[in-house]
């Protein structure tokens, strides 16, 4: 083996080396709840200095500076903790132009199906060093969801209206979840078929007529914290008695953020779901 073999030989492994302590990212802002939490669950959570505005969970992230969400991240703070690494929302454009003017690394986000949950745990732990974590987590998740698959895979789908929004005490404004994205993907692998699912977007706005032509057999309503339910609010379904889920008393709330944030929870998430939808499986 000749001297300029191992010259170049030495060099490669100088780079290789190089990148891995760049990858090791010590000093992580997220202001993604989803990505604080994946970043919590594969061990990394002790290099999140900043977080953002609504990152709840786990507990442990509450006692982080908050530097912003999506609409008002607050630039000037994140320069000035020094990060060397930043999570952002794609669509975060002015937020990346600051981060690339200041030399600063980001990873772009962007959530769609449950399946870009794993690759997205996947790839933001291989950027930030901790490969082998992320891909145990994203197993597990996928382990789990495949488990609830199996429970409810030769039970009877019942058609089911996904709803996480509406006004308070009315029926006006129904949100709810349409052909795509993670909520309808979770709402699949629970054993339900989603009464929107011909239609290819992730929320559709609904009035009661559209309620009425698409006689959901199940109406699980999501809120993400219990604060401000009452009874007279929940009784608001009573008024469509010719829907199936209110004639046969099948309307169920089910209440947690982890409906809202596409990340290490999803799990559990969908198993209240399929819970709701087949009680009998989950005995």
């Amino acid at each position: 083996m000749g001297r300029p073999f191992q010259g170049r030989l030495i060099l490669l492994t100088l780079i290789a080396l190089a990148v891995s302590v760049q990858a090791e990212s010590k000093r992580i802002i997220s202001i993604i709840p989803s990505t604080t939490e994946m970043l919590f669950a594969m061990g990394a959570g002790g290099r999140v200095i900043a977080v953002g505005t609504y990152d709840t969970f786990p507990p442990e992230a509450q006692k982080l500076p908050k530097v912003g969400a999506l609409i008002d991240p607050n630039v000037e703070q994140i320069l000035q903790m020094r990060p060397d690494l930043v999570v952002v929302y794609g669509t975060q454009t002015e937020l990346k132009r600051r981060l690339d003017r200041a030399n600063i690394p980001y990873y772009s986000y962007q959530h769609k199906g449950l399946a870009d949950i794993f690759s997205t745990m996947r790839a933001l732990a291989a950027r930030v060093g901790a490969g082998p974590a992320g891909e145990a987590l994203a197993s597990r998740l996928e382990r789990e969801l495949a488990g609830i698959r199996a429970k409810v895979a030769n039970r009877p789908r019942p058609k089911t209206l996904l709803v996480f929004g509406r006004e308070s005490g009315s029926l006006r404004n129904i949100n709810a979840s349409g052909g795509t994205g993670f909520l309808h993907d979770m709402l699949d692998a629970a054993g339900g078929t989603d009464v929107l699912g011909d239609i290819p977007r992730q929320s559709v706005d609904m009035s009661t007529e559209m309620v009425f032509a698409r006689a959901p057999e199940v109406i699980i309503e999501l809120r993400y914290t219990a604060e401000g339910i009452n009874k007279a609010d929940l009784e608001t379904w009573s008024r469509l008695p010719g829907v199936p889920a209110v004639r046969n008393h099948r309307v169920v709330l089910l209440t947690g953020d982890e409906f809202v944030v596409p990340g290490p929870r999803v799990g559990a998430a969908t198993r209240k779901m399929a819970t709701a939808l087949h009680p009998e499986a989950f005995k």
